[in-house]
């Protein structure tokens, strides 16, 4: 009983964050097509057939579905919530229809529209960092070295407790924060340190080693240690600008990461096994809530910025893909041709289907492997 109480619980946890992220997303969309004087039909979070709903004043049928994986907002002119326009009724429409119809407005209001959904997941990872910066202010934990453990790539190369490390692989290093993180993405390969040591800088190679250790969640992953610890941090409390300032930098140092770790699973540098999908997603809101109303808070803010991120991929199907076509058709001077488009959502769809099935599987096999 036990178990199926938390699987309910992680499952209406999951549905009321991802809701919560894509109810943003498409209000993006909605808003800024709204202002561009695009007639909106539908607004829905989720997919499948309508549970409930209500039409509203302008005649936007805003609707919750049972499928929890996404959401859309239809426009006028569109033939369905992926924004494929409709072109045989495209061609019979009035002038009154063609100046609500989306697909009647010119490039750049296309442009902005589509681009307003990842840039309202941005925002509202940006808004909850400020605010999280604000309760908690931020750690600053200098970029000195405290402990070196006995076996670990540091000690191997000649890193020492009290070395200041300066740069590594030629970026400029200011806090022991970016240490971990350039050495935890970078496994067996060679990183060149500069550091400061009794007022001399001194150049060493060191190559991080694949170790076992636990996220933020306890959950066993793998990553690249070179074996050091830094010394203690110090808490800075922060002001109001001082806090949205850091959480943009937050919001695109999470962004870059991203694209990161796609290029890295692309060229083979991470496994395809670190996929995860609607299953993970699901487990880890859960244990966030357990965590507390911050966590929760951070949690969002970090899948919101994914959402973004991915969307922004040029993929046909996903805003990343439409607006690809946008930005081709600026170069042209005119549309690509509805042929290539159409072979380009087939191609779209397919993709995110099999990456859909394929993530879900990977859960469920890492489920059963525990």
């Amino acid at each position: 009983m036990a178990l199926f109480e938390l699987v309910l619980q992680n499952l209406f946890s999951f549905i009321l964050l991802i809701s919560f992220i894509v109810f943003i997303h498409e209000f993006g969309h909605f808003i800024v097509a709204r202002l561009c004087g695009v007639k909106i039909e539908e607004f829905a979070i989720g997919f499948g057939k309508e549970i409930f709903g209500f039409t509203d004043k302008k005649g936007t049928r805003w609707k919750i579905c049972p499928i929890p994986f996404g959401g859309y907002v239809k426009m006028f002119g569109d033939k369905n919530g992926a924004s494929i326009p409709d072109q045989e009724f495209s061609a019979k429409m009035t002038e009154a229809e063609k100046k609500v119809s989306f697909i009647h407005k010119n490039v750049y209001q296309r442009i902005a529209i589509v681009g307003a959904g990842p840039i309202a997941n941005f925002i509202l990872a940006i808004l909850i960092f400020t605010f999280l910066f604000q309760v908690n202010g931020i750690s600053t934990t200098p970029a000195i070295i405290g402990e070196v453990m006995a076996e670990g790539s540091a000690a191997e190369s000649g890193l020492k407790i009290g070395d200041k490390i300066l740069s590594i692989n030629s970026s400029e290093i200011d806090s022991f924060d970016q240490v971990r993180e350039i050495v935890s993405q970078s496994a067996d390969k060679n990183l060149e340190f500069i550091i400061l040591r009794d007022d001399q800088k001194l150049k060493i190679d060191v190559t991080p080693k694949f170790r076992a250790t636990k996220d933020f969640f306890g959950e066993e992953v793998k990553i690249g240690m070179i074996g050091v610890l830094g010394q203690v941090g110090e808490n800075k409390k922060l002001n109001l600008l001082e806090s949205f300032s850091e959480s943009v930098k937050e919001t695109y140092k999470i962004s870059l990461a991203i694209f990161k770790a796609l290029g890295q699973l692309i060229t083979g540098q991470r496994s395809v096994e670190e996929l995860g999908g609607p299953i993970k997603i699901a487990k880890y809101t859960g244990k966030t809530v357990e965590m507390g109303f911050l966590v929760v808070l951070w949690f969002v803010a970090m899948i919101s910025v994914n959402l973004g991120v991915m969307n922004l991929l040029p993929v046909p199907v996903l805003d990343g893909g439409h607006l690809f076509y946008y930005f081709i058709e600026v170069l042209r001077g005119k549309p690509m041709s509805q042929k290539i488009q159409k072979i380009g959502f087939q191609i779209g769809f397919a993709l995110v289907g099999t990456l859909m099935l394929f993530t879900t599987l990977n859960d469920i096999r890492h489920l059963i492997i525990g």
